[in-house]
């Protein structure tokens, strides 16, 4: 789900920066908006509105879900976005968590954060942060101003 907010400025979207190891040197494109799988058993619009709470730990603002459509990344994944008009205080974020085996062959699993920081952006210092395969969904939500 892609937040956006306009206010009495320039248009501004909410991304959250990858969190683990493979992401922590890098910041431009690091960055994503909150997204996640879903199984055959839950909505694309409900898995969205559930990956928002879960990476970010607030609850999915009020108003109406936007579609951004889809786009594939460059591994493959195929990823659906709505954008929505709404405020939250990156402060507030309360990142939920992974578990993976770090370091890689250790046998030693570790926690990482899903996200490790949340940001607001404008439209040009996002592009480039996001991750490039994400890209035409701040196109298409520059449409909606």
């Amino acid at each position: 789900m892609l937040l956006y907010r306009t206010g009495n400025g320039p248009l501004e979207v909410l991304l959250g920066h990858m969190g683990g190891p493979f992401w922590a040197r890098k910041d431009e494109g690091g960055w994503s908006l909150p997204k996640g799988e879903y199984g055959e058993d839950e909505t694309p619009e409900a898995a969205a509105r559930r990956e928002f709470t879960e990476e970010l730990g607030l609850p999915v603002p009020e108003g109406e879900l936007i579609p951004l459509g889809e786009v594939r990344q460059s591994g493959g994944k195929t990823v659906t976005a709505w954008a929505l008009r709404g405020d939250v205080d990156p402060a507030a974020v309360v990142a939920g968590t992974f578990e993976m085996e770090w370091p890689r062959g250790s046998g030693r699993m570790r926690e990482f954060p899903e996200l490790d920081r949340v940001e607001w952006f404008e439209l040009e210092p996002a592009r480039a942060k996001i991750v490039k395969g994400q890209r035409p969904f701040l196109d298409r939500v520059a449409e909606l101003g």
